[in-house]
Parts: C-alpha cells; structure tokens; sequence
C-alpha cells in the first residue's frame, strides 16, 4: 500500500506563493517598447519615415516627366495589379526577403501579377546589419527572388536600408562599420547578378548612420524616402535621385512612388 507523501507545511506553501507573486509582479514592470517591438520579418519600406522625419504633404500629381510607381510587402497581401496599372502605375517593387531569416509569403502573387499587367517590376530586401553580414544577406537575397534578368522588364534589385524597427537605429553599428557592411551587400549583389544594386534610404537615416558616405553615388541609383511635398535634400554624392517614395497612404496600396523619369528611362534601368 503505497505511504501518503507528506503536504508542504503552511510556510512552505506561503514562500512559494510570495516567489510567484515575485515574479508577477517583475513581469508587469518589464518595459512597454519590449511588447511593442514588431516581430521579425515584418519590416517593410518606410515603416519608420513617417515617425523620424514626418509627413509634410504629397507633390503635384500630373507631372509627364516622372513615373508613378509602388512598393508592397506581405502587408499588402494578394495585391489587385489591373487596379494599379488602370490608375496609372507602371512599375512595382516586391519584398522579397529580410536579413537571412525570412521570405515574403505573397511574393509570387505580387512579383508575377505586376509583371503580367504589364508593369516593369524588382524585388527588394529589407537589410538587417546587426544579424548576418551583408554578403550573406545579399546571397540569400538573389536566392530567394532577388535576381536579375535582361528581359527589359526586370529592374535590379533594390537594399532597403533604414531605420531599424526591431532596435537601435544604426543595428548597433559605427558609421565605419555600416558603411563596410553595405559594400559588402553590393559588391557581393553585384557578383551575382552583374548589376549595381539600387540603394533604398532616408537622408536622415544616412546622415546619422552612414556618416553621410558618399562613395556609393557614382554607381547605385538612390531611391530616397520622404513624405512631403518636394523630396529636399539628398545623400551626399547624388546629384539627383533615381526614385522617390513620396507617401505611405496613396491609393489602392499605400506606399507610392515617383520614378526621376518618364517610362522610357524606367526600361533603361531594367535594361542595365
């Protein structure tokens, strides 16, 4: 007959009560931004440009010598392309991978469906320096969708470096250090592919980050981002921007774009 286990006396069973409550009571004091911190693969362009450097209108629709384009990520879901391209968009950008850790789940809806209406579409990938090197990330980037192809329909691939959303803004990273990093993504995406990779930033996110480098400018188009009416000063070493992401809230999807040229220069980029 098996003996009874002995209960826990009331003192015993009163500590193990007061470590829970102990505990408890830690859980409720953990700091808010920890709980609010986004999980890892939902970055997407721009999510930090509203909130580091504001909104300050939209510029004049209408212009003949720009091309009106968007960006999407898995935000967006199956996204309705014939609306687009109705409305006036001719090219597209996907997301197609961040850091080495993740890949868009709706990519093929919305790499594939702007591609047959007609539009001239790339993908892009969002970095994450403070994970994995930039020759990894580049390598998991043209593995995962990131390619090229001379079709005339494809442009080159774009690094969508900016604000990190997951901690610090800067991933950690000395100016030195990020601007090492990002060679490496190039110089590696360009390896691969035969093509300059397109740099997707904001000034201020460059300003800080990169020191303001300017080595880039004389080979990577530069896509900057900024919400407001005229698209203000640019990185140093670019004399013009290739594309400019005006606003988050534009119709059908959100994020817009201009490109620095009428349609004929859009095939030029595709062409390489």
């Amino acid at each position: 007959m098996p003996v009874p286990r002995p209960r826990p006396s009331r003192s015993r069973r009163l500590a193990a009560l007061g470590s829970l409550l102990a505990a408890f009571s830690l859980l409720l004091t953990l700091p808010s931004a920890a709980a609010g911190t986004p999980p890892r693969g939902s970055a997407h362009m721009g999510m930090g440009v509203a909130d580091h450097d504001g909104e300050h209108g939209t510029p004049v629709p209408g212009d003949a010598t720009q091309t009106e384009g968007v960006d999407v990520s898995s935000h967006q879901g199956n996204v309705a392309w014939p609306t687009l391209w109705s409305s006036g968009v001719k090219w597209a950008y996907v997301k197609a991978t961040e850091g080495t850790y993740y890949t868009n789940p709706y990519f093929a809806q919305q790499y594939n469906g702007s591609y047959n209406v007609g539009m001239i579409r790339g993908a892009y990938h969002f970095a994450t320096p403070d994970t994995t090197s930039g020759a990894a990330q580049a390598h998991y980037f043209v593995d995962h969708g990131g390619g090229w192809s001379r079709d005339g329909r494809t442009l080159p691939g774009a690094l969508d470096i900016e604000w990190n959303p997951y901690g610090a803004s800067c991933y950690g990273k000395t100016q030195s250090q990020m601007v090492s990093w990002i060679r490496d993504f190039l110089t590696t995406y360009k390896a691969r592919t035969g093509r300059d990779a397109v740099i997707y930033t904001a000034t201020s996110w460059w300003t800080e980050c990169t020191g303001n480098y300017s080595g880039f400018a004389g080979a990577n188009p530069l896509w900057v981002a900024r919400y407001a009416s005229a698209v203000g000063t640019l990185p140093a070493g670019w004399p013009y921007y290739t594309m400019w992401q005006y606003t988050s809230s534009g119709p059908t999807v959100g994020d817009h774009n201009r490109f620095n040229g009428a349609l004929d220069r859009v095939v030029a980029l595709a062409n390489g």
